[in-house]
């Protein structure tokens, strides 16, 4: 597994439950901007419509040695997921508060995989209590070091 971007901001904002693994749709030009590494899903989230899963407001950089006929940078890709995952994620997003965030994407295999989170949204006080849980154990791992 070779990753190629990770949404750290949607570890932040959101409680990450389960994660699920989707292929993606994709033009040939688009997967060679993703190997050079040009792929932006810190502002993007999943819906399901009409049974389908698809990738909303992803960012992929153009491939700049492409021909004349270059697909939209923010288009909406569709994902690829078995059906029976498709119906359970529909009825967890029909739940209140949950909705569907992708985490990372990465090549598997040489095939362009999303990683999707179930994620329920944090408040402001659940983000500081996480931060100050992270800067406990940051003290308390520099005041260790020492001692090994």
């Amino acid at each position: 597994m070779k990753l190629i971007t990770n949404n750290k901001k949607a570890f932040h904002d959101y409680f990450i439950s389960d994660l699920y693994e989707a292929g993606i749709v994709l033009e040939g030009s688009e997967v060679k901007s993703i190997r050079g590494g040009g792929v932006n899903i810190n502002d993007s989230f999943v819906n399901i419509k009409d049974g389908e899963v698809f990738l909303r407001n992803a960012y992929i950089k153009p491939y700049e040695n492409t021909g004349s006929f270059q697909p939209d940078s923010r288009k909406a890709r569709k994902l690829l997921m078995h059906r029976a995952e498709i119906d359970k994620l529909q009825r967890k997003v029909m739940e209140k508060g949950f909705s569907l965030i992708p985490t990372k994407v990465y090549f598997n295999g040489g095939k362009v995989k999303v990683e999707i989170g179930l994620a329920k949204g944090k408040k402001l006080y659940d983000k500081r209590e996480t931060l100050k849980e992270k800067s406990i154990k940051k003290d308390i791992d520099r005041a260790m070091k020492p001692l090994k």
